[in-house]
């Protein structure tokens, strides 16, 4: 691995958090892949994700503030967003089921910022590689939403609970179409996930965020790619 540094643009599934159930909250994972990256190649990460971090949130800040240290020719800048992009406001839904509610990042936007952060990336002269998003375990992820809401109004209008698994596929798939459209390289972890039977296994009971089996196959598939690039 000849690249100097690895800088990583994300959401909590790239900062390394995990939910804790012994304690009830999120917290970062124990050993991290960044903590792996180091130790097998010797070389930094620089851990730019953020917890509940949108496209649009991360795009403004690399455009306002830059990375924050030098990024040499061709080093590694992943960019990891969609899980907060889908969100939807599940209290206001509660309230109005009838209404039209819109993700947090609507998908065509989601695209275009991305297009825009890979753009930006090579202008740098950094080398973008796209990550998708980890699959979402519908049922438990309804449940943990709709804690202290009214879950029959939500059902109501996302009309069946794996709706919510379909609503975030569709950003996974951006991923993959803009990777596509730009010529950048995609880490697809989210096809890893779907490949264990047992999938759900190696999520939190949020549904969504990566417990620690999870974490530790997403340090694996890393330090995998890692030996491939470069």
């Amino acid at each position: 691995m000849t690249t100097q540094a690895i800088h990583i643009w994300g959401d909590s599934i790239g900062k390394g958090i995990i939910f804790d159930e012994a304690r009830s909250r999120y917290s970062l994972t124990a050993w991290s892949y960044a903590d792996q990256i180091k130790e097998t190649f010797g070389i930094p990460v620089h851990n730019h994700a953020r917890m509940g971090a949108t496209v649009i949130e991360g795009l403004k800040t690399l455009q306002t503030r830059g990375f924050d240290e030098q990024v040499h020719q061709d080093e590694i800048i992943a960019i990891e967003y969609g899980g907060n992009d889908c969100d939807l406001n599940w209290a206001q839904i509660a309230d109005n089921p009838e209404q039209d509610h819109s993700a947090k990042v609507p998908l065509p936007i989601f695209r275009e910022k991305l297009m825009d952060f890979v753009q930006l990336v090579r202008k740098s002269g950094g080398r973008p590689v796209l990550v998708t998003p980890p699959p979402l375990e519908a049922t438990r992820y309804f449940n943990w939403v709709t804690k202290g809401l009214n879950a029959t109004s939500i059902l109501k209008f996302i009309g069946d609970v794996q709706h919510i698994y379909r609503w975030q596929e569709r950003y996974a798939l951006v991923v993959r179409d803009v990777a596509q459209k730009t010529g950048c390289e995609l880490f697809d972890i989210r096809d890893h996930f779907l490949s264990n039977r047992h999938f759900a296994d190696l999520l939190c009971v949020d549904g969504i965020h990566p417990n620690q089996k999870g974490q530790a196959l997403i340090t694996q598939l890393v330090l995998q790619k890692l030996a491939l690039w470069k």
